[in-house]
């Protein structure tokens, strides 16, 4: 029987997590136990096959009805940032749209304050990214913006867009953006999801976007690539989040297209809880389905790192973790 290559435990090596939501983030026996405690039906998994995005955000609406207190906001990313630091992520980045939880904890600001004290109880540095919505209107996407501002330095690092991108106009959220930028926020809308890369392109020009949630319609662009190298954007890659939506089957996310052409990649989990596979089993997924080596899992942590909030002094000191996890031996996993 013929011997697999060697390769390094992936757990071991060291990363950033950049693109995970807040609800997304809940252990599916926390939901469980929150769900019961409150009385909430949540509907079932989506299939790991098709799905639809009602039926994602069905799922993911019904489960954030779960998180009624600071403590369960506190819980929730105590948990998630045990089980990324687990799989060798030395910073987190976590993303939250606190206009839905406005309600119960009584208006904006003490919604995103229970997410920075929940984020200052972390095992592991986290910074919180403030995140609107495409499908609100630009005053809206205003509103949050300033929020942020206001905690800049107080633990919220960066700005964003979630949701279905389709049908905004990406010109009426400069306003927002400028707002955010100009506070020392990191821009990182999703974008290429379902738009195509001009939809990526103008996230770049027009939101002065330096990261993208996902934006792997970009690669169907070469100047778009090109655009994105030349400028530094990151683009936050979720394998498990392509295919029930049949964006991407695992085989075919263009991760290598991007690595070729000098695009900095962050792999991300995005939801968990919906896709159920964590922050080092993303990277197992690039190793085993795109047959990337070793050194280019090292290249694309090393990016993840580089387009993160965190401080210089940690993002060096992850860096030279990422050197020394690919200067140990590979070792040959197989015990045939």
């Amino acid at each position: 029987m013929s011997q697999p290559s060697p390769s390094r435990d992936l757990r071991e090596l060291p990363k950033a997590q950049l693109h995970l939501h807040l609800t997304g983030a809940m252990r599916p026996a926390t939901l469980a136990e929150l769900a019961g405690r409150y009385g909430i039906v949540v509907p079932p998994p989506l299939p790991t096959a098709a799905g639809t995005w009602g039926a994602f955000q069905d799922r993911y609406d019904a489960s954030r009805t779960a998180l009624r207190t600071p403590a369960d906001i506190q819980r929730v990313i105590v948990e998630a940032a045990t089980d990324d630091a687990a799989d060798g992520c030395g910073w987190l980045e976590i993303q939250v749209d606190p206009t839905s939880y406005a309600p119960v904890f009584g208006g904006l600001e003490p919604a995103l304050e229970a997410v920075l004290a929940g984020a200052a109880a972390a095992p592991i540095p986290v910074g919180v990214l403030v995140a609107s919505s495409w499908r609100r209107s630009p005053s809206h996407a205003v509103t949050l913006a300033r929020l942020a501002a206001r905690y800049a330095g107080d633990g919220v690092v960066g700005f964003g867009l979630s949701n279905d991108e389709r049908g905004a106009s990406v010109a009426d959220f400069a306003p927002a953006f400028t707002l955010a930028r100009d506070a020392g926020l990191l821009a990182a809308p999703h974008s290429g999801f379902y738009t195509p890369a001009t939809h990526v392109r103008d996230c770049v020009e027009l939101l002065g976007a330096s990261r993208i949630g996902h934006g792997t319609s970009a690669a169907t662009d070469p100047v778009v690539v090109e655009l994105l190298a030349s400028r530094g954007v990151a683009l936050e890659i979720c394998p498990t989040s392509y295919p029930p939506f049949g964006v991407h089957e695992l085989s075919a996310i263009p991760v290598t297209t991007f690595l070729a052409a000098g695009v900095p990649i962050a792999v991300s989990t995005d939801d968990p809880l919906l896709f159920g596979v964590g922050l080092a089993g993303q990277y197992e997924i690039l190793r085993s389905s795109l047959g990337l080596t070793d050194e280019d899992l090292a290249t694309i942590a090393a990016g993840g790192i580089q387009a993160s909030a965190a401080p210089p002094a940690e993002k060096s000191r992850l860096l030279a973790e990422v050197t020394a996890w690919l200067d140990t031996p590979a070792s040959n996993l197989c015990d045939d």
